[in-house]
């Protein structure tokens, strides 16, 4: 970065010290550079005065002009609110603040002209703008047209003098004294190649543009450069492993395990993606290069199948394989399936390790894996604590990869005494094209993309809070032809701010309503243990209904159970509710999923929930949830969302960019591998700047 984007914020005209503070513990933003990619959230034209009369619900960011005519104080404690009457010429609406009364207070005047900014909502006959932007009213605005930047700001920085309107002239102040300076990130061949706007010009029209073609070019520039430099990155590691690291090679034989089980122990038929998804699998093993292969398939898509016919290729090799599984009733239950799916090859050991396997058990354990007599290890992360030492380790499977970090991933990687294990990560969780080529742009990706024949799939449906006798009546019905429940409740506690009900009330009113069956109870909070034992109780029919948080999300698999009922489903995203859809509908009966939301719900709510209605495809739905979610909402919060940190680009609305990218960076790379070329100098300076962290990380992903 440019020397002069190094400056501390502090140094700032009108930061100081305790600005500073705020701006590092609410943005984490330190640097002069820090704030200037900082961009705004949207841009309006705040020439346009509305009245209030003019006002429907559903508007957009809306700017009227009028006098506060009174305050008023309601409730207490956390529900604490300051309420402002708000009057045009034309009628009186309600200004809205949960935090920060004191302040607004002392800040704002009544019978005094205002023009305030936000977004409109409607409740009854009356509309009201929480958290408005506040300003004294200066009388016109500036010509027709003018785009203003608007930041997000959070309460704790609008209290330090830190609104959307503060942000504006501190990037205006940044602008002038770095105008002139600022060196170019991208090289020239790039920039004038494809007419792109200079690293000066963009910055200086995504904050104040100029116009809206000039906000566009510069939106553009910004989000190509991000864009860019993560592909490099990815596409560099990539290739970097391709070429250096050399793996284990694993040949199936004739007669060996993989042959012997597709001969006597499956007992179906692979679907065309699973067979096509194998072939990947033992292409990579055998080509004397390290594997490192994500799997993706959606719930049910039988990924650990596939997992199993690479391992047993890998036995076929002579090397020992291990399972990682994020949580101890996951690894038993990879235990158990593959325990049963090996049942006919009695030479075959597969051994389980948990945290909560006692010494005694541990130590012999320990000792047979390191002497090579143990050919299957399944665990949780205690695999990768340094006690753990395999004989010949030639193959890690690592499944929900997301639950794990990259330092634990790189622990087991390190497990092998010889040349690098390969890896294979499994991901139950869809994730869209755009964002796997962004994210996993250094891992070959295989898709699973098609479920076996003869699932029937589960009905889904969306009741409301006051329909709740209406579903309990179902749940009945199902609890009388012998089958279980999943309640799913989104909080632990009761929440003051947030009007739901908390998992320990659905409990009790659960067991009211049941008195006639066992109800169970698990969430996060409960000792490993505890938690254990209610999860084996209900899989094994002991317990009928299990009333649960978001916990039981990932892997469990009780094929009885055909119901799962979602409360407050509208405070879940697309793919947490389809993850948590997918525990049902594992056996012959036909499932169910009841989607329960709120009386009064939003706009965007109701639409994920429709979408949950219409369609069980995991990949369609990490699309929509993807367009839904983007990166977040941005009013308040700093850009969130995707798992990325990218500060402008939106991988739901710029696939052309990413691939754009991808296609240049392949390019280049074809062209100069190790961006030794003059003209490429300055990615060479940036990649290496990237990579000064990454440690060996990018061989395990």
């Amino acid at each position: 970065m440019n020397d002069i984007l190094k400056r501390d914020v502090t140094f700032l005209r009108g930061v100081g010290e305790r600005k500073a503070a705020t701006l590092k513990k609410e943005l984490e933003v330190e640097t002069w550079g820090d704030l200037l990619y900082y961009f705004p959230y949207r841009h309006v034209d705040r020439t346009r005065i509305y009245t209030t009369n003019e006002l429907i619900d559903g508007m957009p960011y809306v700017q009227l002009q009028g006098e506060i005519i009174g305050f008023v104080e309601e409730g207490r404690g956390a529900k604490k609110r300051l309420k402002a009457y708000f009057k045009d010429a034309a009628g009186v609406i309600e200004l809205v603040w949960f935090n920060g009364a004191s302040y607004i207070l002392r800040s704002l005047k009544v019978n005094t002209p205002y023009t305030i900014f936000g977004k409109p909502n409607k409740f009854g006959d009356t509309f009201s703008i929480p958290h408005p932007e506040v300003e004294p009213a200066k009388g016109p605005l500036s010509s027709v047209g003018k785009l203003y930047p608007m930041y997000s700001a959070t309460e704790r920085m609008k209290r330090s003098g830190l609104n959307s309107r503060n942000i504006s002239e501190l990037q205006k102040y940044i602008l002038m004294e770095v105008h002139g300076k600022l060196e170019e990130t991208l090289p020239q061949y790039i920039v004038q190649g494809y007419q792109m706007l200079s690293i000066e010009e963009a910055l200086s029209m995504i904050h104040f543009p100029t116009s809206p073609r000039m906000l566009q070019r510069a939106q553009a520039r910004l989000k190509m450069e991000e864009l860019f430099y993560l592909t490099l990155r990815m596409q560099y590691l990539h290739r970097e492993r391709k070429e250096e690291t050399v793996g284990l090679v694993v040949t199936p034989k004739d007669d060996g395990h993989l042959t012997k089980f597709k001969r006597e122990g499956l007992k179906f038929q692979l679907t065309g993606a699973q067979e096509r998804v194998v072939g990947e699998l033992l292409a990579d093993m055998a080509s004397g290069q390290q594997m490192n292969r994500l799997v993706q398939g959606d719930v049910g898509s039988g990924k650990t199948v596939v997992a199993l016919l690479s391992m047993l290729a890998a036995m076929d090799s002579g090397y020992q394989v291990c399972m990682m599984a994020p949580t101890e009733i996951l690894a038993q239950q990879h235990f158990k399936s593959i325990s049963n799916m090996l049942a006919s090859q009695k030479d075959i050991r597969v051994a389980l390790l948990t945290g909560s396997m006692k010494q005694k058990e541990r130590k012999p354990l320990l000792e047979a894996l390191a002497n090579g007599e143990i050919d299957i290890l399944v665990g949780t992360h205690i695999l990768t604590q340094e006690y753990v030492q395999f004989h010949n380790l030639g193959l890690a499977v690592i499944d929900e990869q997301h639950r794990f970090g990259v330092y634990q991933r790189s622990v087991l990687w390190e497990k092998s005494r010889h040349l690098n294990p390969h890896i294979l990560i499994m991901s139950a969780t869809p994730i869209p094209r755009t964002l796997a080529m962004t994210l996993y742009g250094d891992l070959d990706v295989s898709i699973i993309d098609e479920l076996p024949p003869g699932r029937t799939p589960i009905i889904t449906k969306h009741a409301y809070t006051h329909q709740m006798a209406d579903v309990n009546q179902f749940i009945f019905q199902q609890l009388s032809e012998g089958r279980q429940c999943y309640i799913v409740f989104p909080l632990i506690e009761e929440s003051e701010k947030v009007d739901l009900m908390s998992l320990e009330e659905g409990y009790e009113q659960f067991k009211h309503a049941f008195p006639a069956h066992k109800v169970g109870m698990v969430h996060g909070k409960l000792k490993p243990e505890v938690k254990e034992e209610e999860m084996r109780m209900f899989a094994s029919g002991e317990t009928n209904i299990l009333v649960a948080t978001t916990v039981i999300e990932v892997g469990v698999d009780v094929p009885n159970a055909t119901v799962m009922v979602i409360t407050s489903a509208e405070r879940f995203g697309l793919s947490q509710l389809h993850q948590l859809r997918g525990r049902v509908g594992r056996g012959s009966h036909q499932s169910y999923c009841i989607l329960v939301s709120g009386d009064s719900i939003g706009e965007t709510s109701l639409q994920r929930i429709q979408i949950m209605c219409q369609s069980t495809d995991g990949f369609y739905l990490a699309e929509q949830d993807l367009k839904i979610r983007g990166h977040g909402d941005m009013e308040g919060t700093r850009q969130s969302g995707v798992g990325l940190d990218l500060r402008i680009a939106d991988l739901s609305e710029d696939g052309r960019y990413v691939q754009f990218c991808s296609n240049l960076v392949g390019h280049i790379l074809k062209e100069d591998p190790e961006l030794r070329l003059d003209k490429n100098r300055l990615l060479r300076l940036r990649l290496d700047k990237m990579l000064v962290n990454e440690k060996d990380w990018g061989l395990i992903s």
